[in-house]
């Protein structure tokens, strides 16, 4: 975002994913900790057991070991053309990581002699590179705001809520890494990584894509050889043609939410129910290890959006306590808040908007009032008749946490929807 809105010439050198380990004979990785961390509520592991699982499952500096929102970014960078072919993703610490980092230093020296710059880089067609990839692997929702955020302050007007939805529906699933499948990202870097992964893509990209290299998306692609790999599939024959990541919209949620449903399990793509609302990450966690959520319900958590918060409010820890209490699959949930790159449980919309906060629909929802889900529809929508909503509009309802001065109370006045990438829009900008 600092390089598009300053706009002189950068490169993006990609740090490395943790070393893993082994616990109980079976390999483990920060996902495993974060799932089971999950399951103290209920019983299903002590607090020393997930202490020993963290120290195996994290033997090194770096991002998180799997399909989460850096590594997500980092396939996201070399696929934008903005960091050096073959950089992604890569264990911290290697030499490759190293090689990788001065390589860099000297291509951004080259950079400002030539005078290429991030706007020459950050292209329409690179960010519909950038979408495709991501669906390709399912990555992390984060990405879908992080690239709009990006646009923004690039100055390319370009709706990435549009994008996805439009290249999801030709984009299919050709990796299944943690946590969408088996696969492991050092598994994914020895199959080629991110430059493989383009390559088995090719057909569907505009290889007239600048990078930072000075070269195009086609100069590159053409130079990679091929070759047999059971981590990255082919789009002849790929892991699922399931959308991996979709962007519902209706009646509670005008705005737009995002699902993500990448793998090779089944997984639920309707969900009807009533509203069971929280208004905070402990108020929900609370209720589920006091077995107070009600199996077919849709758990909503609402003020917790980019203004309510303020700032999104990480709310994982209630999908991975769903899971701990054996509930994720008879419920749904909707959320205003972000969730980890490593979520990929249940039928869960995250990054619901219009806010409560900003007046939206879900401030009007009360509990009990039907929802209906349809991911197929790409569809969420409100059951309550209008002149029952037109009396809750008349009451004030307010949401969220109101900042009382300094930097966090002008980021909540200026930030705009999650669904526009969250980035600070003052009054007349």
């Amino acid at each position: 975002m600092a390089a598009a809105r300053m706009n002189v010439p950068a490169i993006t050198v990609i740090c490395g994913y943790q070393k893993t380990g082994q616990y109980k004979g079976h390999e483990v990785d920060i996902e495993e900790v974060f799932l089971r961390a999950g399951y103290i509520g209920s019983g299903g592991i002590t607090v020393d057991e997930l202490a020993n699982m963290a120290d195996n499952a994290v033997r090194s500096p770096g991002v998180c070991a799997g399909m989460g929102t850096a590594n997500t970014m980092h396939i996201v960078a070399e696929a934008l053309g903005f960091t050096l072919p073959g950089a992604a993703p890569v264990l911290a610490l290697s030499e490759k990581m190293m090689d990788n980092a001065r390589a860099a230093g000297k291509r951004i020296v080259e950079m400002v002699w030539d005078d290429l710059k991030p706007r020459d880089v950050l292209t329409p067609a690179a960010f519909r590179n950038a979408v495709i990839a991501v669906l390709s692997v399912s990555g992390s929702i984060n990405a879908v705001k992080h690239l709009q955020a990006i646009a923004s302050e690039a100055g390319v007007d370009i709706d990435l809520y549009e994008m996805f939805d439009q290249c999801a529906r030709i984009t299919p699933l050709l990796a299944a890494i943690r946590p969408n499948g088996e696969g492991t990202i050092a598994q994914f870097e020895e199959a080629g990584g991110a430059l493989m992964l383009m390559k088995r893509l090719e057909p569907l990209l505009d290889k007239s894509a600048l990078t930072v290299t000075g070269r195009t998306v086609g100069d590159i692609l053409h130079g990679v050889e091929t070759f047999a790999s059971e981590t990255i599939g082919t789009l002849e024959t790929p892991l699922s043609r399931r959308p991996a990541i979709n962007i519902v919209k209706g009646s509670l949620l005008p705005g737009g939410g995002i699902v993500r449903l990448g793998g090779t399990e089944e997984r639920t793509m309707k969900f009807s129910g009533p509203a069971q609302i929280f208004h905070s990450r402990d108020e929900a966690i609370a209720a589920i290890n006091n077995n107070e959520i009600r199996k077919g319900s849709v758990v909503i958590l609402r003020g917790l959006g980019v203004r309510g918060g303020p700032g999104m409010a990480m709310t994982s820890a209630v999908v991975f306590a769903l899971d701990g209490a054996h509930l994720i699959d008879d419920v749904a949930v909707i959320t205003e808040g972000q969730l980890s790159g490593l979520v990929n449980k249940g039928l869960v919309v995250g990054e619901a908007s219009p806010e409560a906060a900003e007046g939206g629909p879900l401030g009007l929802v009360e509990d009990g009032d039907m929802i209906h889900i349809d991911v197929e529809q790409r569809r969420v929508d409100l059951d309550v008749p209008e002149d029952v909503l037109e009396q809750r509009r008349a009451q004030e309802r307010k949401f969220g946490v109101k900042a009382p001065r300094g930097w966090l109370a002008i980021y909540q006045s200026c930030a705009s929807p999650v669904h526009e990438g969250a980035v600070l829009r003052p009054e007349g900008y």
